[in-house]
């Protein structure tokens, strides 16, 4: 179990921040650029919410093993590495991220912004002291909700890093690991403790939820 959640652990110290940097980057964009093809764009972001994990897995087979652009181009083969799991919980958590802080965006005044830019404050400061505060329970909501994503993902990671003991094996594959030994025991101890952090992952974002209805 220590092992499994250590591994879990490692694999959201990479994912999250991933999950944070992009997601803001495309909440950002998809909320105020207007381009042509965004609406494509935003889909493809999107879609891990929606496809299968296998599907998912076997793109990402695809991209990060040999034959791949990943192998081809650099010589880097990531799969049945924790690595491969990181990439994975990234991708399935990163919508999450964009849905909730593109909300938080689109909820800022751009009447406050401009009138920031008015007052001579430069782009970077009209972001950075503005629009980040005021979007920050969008924000948060997404960060929350796509580093649970990330914990709990299974399918894809399975398909792409396997479930190695101590090398890739995270709480979701050691609960899947447990039950085909039968060891319930293990598997009644991470589930709780996974069902657990999902309820007060939950309970956190509605609590933010309603505070910003309520004001």
């Amino acid at each position: 179990m220590w092992d499994a959640t250590r591994l879990s652990l490692q694999v959201l110290a990479v994912s999250v921040p991933v999950i944070f940097v992009l997601g803001i980057a495309f909440a950002m964009l998809f909320a105020r650029a207007t381009f042509r093809g965004r609406v494509v764009a935003e889909t493809v972001v999107m879609l891990p919410l929606v496809l299968p994990p296998s599907v998912v897995g076997y793109g990402l087979l695809r991209g990060l093993g040999r034959g791949g652009p990943l192998f081809e181009w650099f010589g880097i083969n990531l799969l049945f590495t924790w690595h491969a799991a990181a990439i994975a919980s990234a991708v399935v958590g990163l919508p999450l991220m964009v849905q909730a802080a593109k909300v938080g965006f689109l909820g800022v005044d751009p009447l406050i912004e401009d009138a920031a830019r008015v007052d001579g404050a430069h782009r970077w400061q009209v972001y950075g002291s503005i629009t980040l505060p005021l979007a920050r329970r969008g924000i948060l909501v997404g960060l929350l909700l796509g580093s649970v994503r990330a914990l709990g993902e299974f399918g894809a990671t399975l398909a792409i890093a396997g479930s190695i003991p101590g090398r890739t094996q995270t709480m979701p594959l050691a609960i899947y690991d447990a039950m085909q030994r039968f060891d319930y025991a293990l598997a009644n101890q991470i589930t709780v403790l996974m069902i657990a952090l999902g309820y007060g992952t939950i309970w956190l974002t509605q609590r933010l939820s309603t505070d910003r209805d309520t004001r």
